[in-house]
């Protein structure tokens, strides 16, 4: 068996909910530790033990294991994310690896990775495209987004099939910058690309200039808070993030997009779905198609009447 690294999120009690909502995005074998219903005597259910006796109370604790072959740093970078767009204090901890070590331990798994008409290539790596074969080069440091979760795969194949070039693209949560050199390899004239997590913004822009993808601004925005909409607004608007932000986006999305724009709403789990589905309907968006993988969903909406 392989080496295994415990990954934990600590927060408060009132928060394990969502907290365990979130870590489910990575994995559904977890690890919850709750100790508020502890009475004083230390009697947990049959259990009795000192320890938990003297646990604090107020806070809780998730833990998900990965195998060696998977990305601490992505997960963690993924979970940071995710939890600062929602605004819970969370601190994350782990067990197995050396902090020091995780910006280039998880370097060894990435591999090229074919994505239709787009591959995604570690900027490390030497690699030949094929004929008509677009090239993404990824150095992804501490920000979520090297093509390997399936909130990305689904973004980039649904990508494809609707952006046909010439396109003003607004991406929400650019983490990485992946997403937004996909839309400039695909034909984006503009591309917009923010995120609340500066780390976030300062590697996409690294990202970008190493790519040399024309056409892409990136910035810092709290959703839409510093979003600055072309005339006519935004042809095409690319949202990889987690429902709870996407229905706080939703009342406002309308008024940076063009008539007929087009909405990806992506880091949806399954179970959120018909939230979501309600919401697009409520703010007047039409869902076009939607896609699916290991529980993950991407929905293709647009503000246009049939």
């Amino acid at each position: 068996m392989g080496e295994w690294t415990k990954l934990s999120a600590v927060c408060r009690t009132g928060d394990l909910e969502t907290a365990t909502a979130v870590m489910s995005m990575l994995d559904n074998g977890l690890m919850i530790e709750d100790y508020s219903d502890v009475t004083t005597d230390g009697v947990y259910g049959d259990l009795i033990d000192e320890s938990i006796l003297h646990a604090d109370r107020t806070q809780a604790r998730v833990s998900l294991f990965l195998p060696e072959e998977r990305s601490l740093v992505e997960a963690r970078a993924f979970l940071e994310e995710r939890f600062r767009a929602l605004g819970l204090a969370v601190t994350l901890e782990s067990e197995g690896m050396r902090e020091e070590d995780w910006s280039e331990s998880w370097k060894q798994y990435y591999r090229p990775i074919p994505l239709g008409r787009v591959t995604v290539v570690p900027a490390w790596q030497a690699y030949t495209p094929a004929p008509g074969e677009a090239v993404i080069r990824m150095d992804p440091g501490m920000a979520f987004g090297t093509g390997t979760h399936e909130t990305t795969r689904l973004v980039m194949r649904l990508m494809q099939d609707c952006l046909h070039g010439g396109e003003r693209v607004l991406d929400l949560g650019c983490g990485s910058g992946i997403l937004s050199l996909c839309a400039a390899k695909l034909g984006a004239a503009t591309v917009d690309a923010c995120d609340i997590d500066p780390v976030a913004v300062r590697v996409a822009r690294e990202n970008i200039a190493a790519d040399g993808a024309p056409g892409i601004r990136c910035f810092v925005s709290d959703l839409l808070s510093g979003v600055e909409a072309p005339e006519g607004g935004y042809d095409f608007v690319l949202a990889n993030i987690v429902a709870d932000v996407i229905l706080r986006l939703l009342p406002d999305l309308g008024s940076c997009m063009a008539p007929q724009g087009r909405l990806i709403a992506s880091g949806i789990i399954g179970p959120r779905g018909d939230e979501v589905r309600a919401a697009l309907a409520q703010w007047g968006f039409r869902i076009l198609e939607e896609r699916e993988e290991n529980d993950w969903l991407a929905i293709l909406a647009t503000r246009g009447a049939e």
